[in-house]
């Protein structure tokens, strides 16, 4: 999947395109519908997204967390198999772009613009003025159809949102949130040392550097990072003198040797095994670990 960051690189695509445009943080089931209806044979599918998350610079204070980092995105969309990702920057000059305006520059650079494809809370704009309507407006002129792909729900009846998803994993309903996102929730972070208390209990971890913000309850959860299985702690380590001041995220990957160090890796959370607690002792906690291996291996198959 080709990056692209400007308008005028959609010409070098030299295919007829068919865009999805959205934010699309976590890139959920509801997000995919939108990406699947641009990939149509052989012309060139391309998901439009921005970097940063739009409330970051309209209303910082009302910012959500993110479920995805930029990357994090990208990875996910490559997975679905698009040609090619356009990230915008987004300011508060392209903030105030007038919806007509964007279309237009939109237009212009990609060969036969085909299909735009958004989902039906879809704004942008000045002022959030655009809409698939707006879209619709000025289809014929620029020579491209709208595809608005309705809101889509979980089994229960549940609409699937970002903001849904971000709620099931800060109460660590996991299995609620994997249903909106149609995979486990993941987290992206990149390894980097540690003080190695893990290695001395004689349970070596991979301490995270967290890439997205969203974070379930403190405990130790069932994970996968790719084909291994692993037990995950999130939280302050309160059983040690000095615990510490911030949550961290450590990673014990099962029969996995290797140095990871400076790595980005993905860890899919699968289940609580339980909440984090203090312990007595050193070896009290070993001899738990040992249990929370037996847990996840069990649960992971």
């Amino acid at each position: 999947m080709q990056v692209l960051h400007t308008l005028p690189e959609l010409a070098a695509l030299n295919r007829p395109v068919h865009l999805a445009i959205g934010v699309f943080d976590g890139v959920h089931l509801g997000h995919q519908h939108v990406i699947n209806a641009a990939r149509t044979g052989s012309d060139a599918s391309v998901v439009l997204t921005f970097d940063p998350h739009p409330m970051r610079v309209l209303h910082p204070d009302k910012a959500p967390p993110l479920l995805t980092s930029t990357s994090h995105k990208l990875a996910l969309i490559k997975q679905l198999g698009i040609d090619a990702a356009l990230v915008l920057p987004f300011t508060r000059e392209f903030a105030n772009t007038p919806a007509e305006e964007f279309l237009k520059q939109l237009a212009a650079p990609a060969h036969h613009l085909r299909q735009i494809c958004v989902g039906v809370r879809f704004h942008f704009g000045h002022n959030r003025a655009g809409n698939s309507l707006v879209m619709a407006k000025h289809a014929t002129q620029l020579d491209y159809i709208v595809t608005e792909i309705p809101a889509v729900h979980t089994a229960d009846g549940e609409m699937i949102s970002s903001s849904a998803v971000r709620q099931h994993i800060l109460h660590g309903h996991l299995d609620r949130a994997a249903a909106m996102l149609g995979r486990p929730f993941s987290l992206l972070g990149t390894v980097e040392p540690g003080d190695h208390r893990g290695r001395s209990l004689g349970f070596p971890t991979a301490n995270l550097n967290l890439h997205n913000e969203v974070l379930p309850p403190d405990g130790v959860y069932a994970a996968r990072v790719e084909q291994h299985a692993a037990v995950v702690n999130v939280g302050l380590r309160p059983t040690f003198t000095h615990p510490t001041p911030h949550r961290l995220i450590e990673v014990h990957i099962l029969d996995f040797t290797g140095d990871l160090y400076g790595k980005d890796i993905e860890v899919a959370l699968i289940e609580k095994i339980r909440g984090e607690q203090k312990f007595p002792s050193a070896e009290a906690l070993k001899e738990q670990i040992r249990t929370d291996i037996g847990k996840a291996r069990l649960l992971l198959g």
